[in-house]
């Protein structure tokens, strides 16, 4: 049904941006005033309606999917149109009062501007085309599950495959899934620094004096400052067996925690 009767007035159905709304022209006629008349009652008082909310301000020609095939009579498709909303249309209102006003405002409100849903309700159905529907829920719902452990399944290989042998490209991968996990790339340093105090705990070292001791090596080795600055915490680590060991299970411990297995 595309049109409402309303005091005996047939009110084509207007929405627009997945609300109802009806033009001046409309309340006009469903009110039986002269036509300009609500126009005018909401110039007067615009300073208390909020654009989006109560009414939206667009060209004719880009209501026109929303009206159907062709525009309403009179409408000229170059020209603005105020469409309102119910809450608009409720505002405007209060100074239309008379008792056909009142009985108007009821019937927009109770037969137009409130969309009656078709009730097809799941009880209501034949049994043969319930057990369908139940069918293909649970056909949704299996193939859900399954995604969901095939996607555990392939985060648990990157945990397994986590060893000595390839463990700081292998552990890098993960320290990055994590970061994802928990807030997105730039949470990555936060990450391993988790990792690094948890390395320090277990071992007992201060990977931060191992670090600087390096360092003061190197410079009196006499290797440049720039290679001296781009050794990290991570090569201290490779250059103990013992501390390869812990780093690569506290990453795995993590991956756990953090559900990214």
């Amino acid at each position: 049904m595309n049109e409402i009767l309303i005091n005996n007035q047939n009110v084509l159905i207007k929405e627009y941006e997945g609300k109802r709304v009806i033009t001046f022209k409309d309340i006009d006629m469903v009110h039986n005033r002269p036509e300009g008349t609500a126009r005018k009652r909401f110039n007067d008082n615009k300073k208390h309606f909020i654009e989006g909310e109560d009414y939206f301000k667009v060209k004719c020609s880009e209501v026109r999917p929303f009206f159907g095939q062709t525009l309403p009579n009179g409408f000229n498709p170059k020209a603005d149109v105020t469409l309102m909303t119910e809450s608009g249309y409720l505002m405007l209102a209060k100074s239309l009062t008379d008792d056909l006003s009142w009985d108007v405002q009821r019937k927009l409100v109770n037969d137009y501007f409130t969309v009656k849903e078709v009730q097809s309700t799941f009880s209501g159905l034949s049994p043969q085309l319930q057990l369908l529907i139940n069918i293909e829920t649970q056909q949704k719902q299996q193939q859900k599950e399954i995604e969901n452990v095939n996607t555990r399944l392939d985060n648990m290989v990157d945990v397994i495959s986590l060893d000595k042998n390839s463990w700081r490209k292998d552990s890098q991968h993960l320290i990055s899934k994590i970061a994802t996990k928990i807030g997105g790339f730039e949470c990555m340093k936060n990450v391993y620094q988790e990792v690094f105090k948890l390395v320090e705990e277990r071992a007992g070292v201060a990977l931060g004096t191992r670090l600087t001791n390096k360092r003061n090596r190197m410079a009196g080795e006499g290797v440049c400052k720039s290679k001296r600055d781009r050794f990290t915490k991570i090569d201290i680590i490779a250059e103990d067996k013992k501390l390869i060991e812990i780093y690569v299970a506290i990453v795995k411990e993590m991956a756990v925690k953090y559900g990214v297995c």
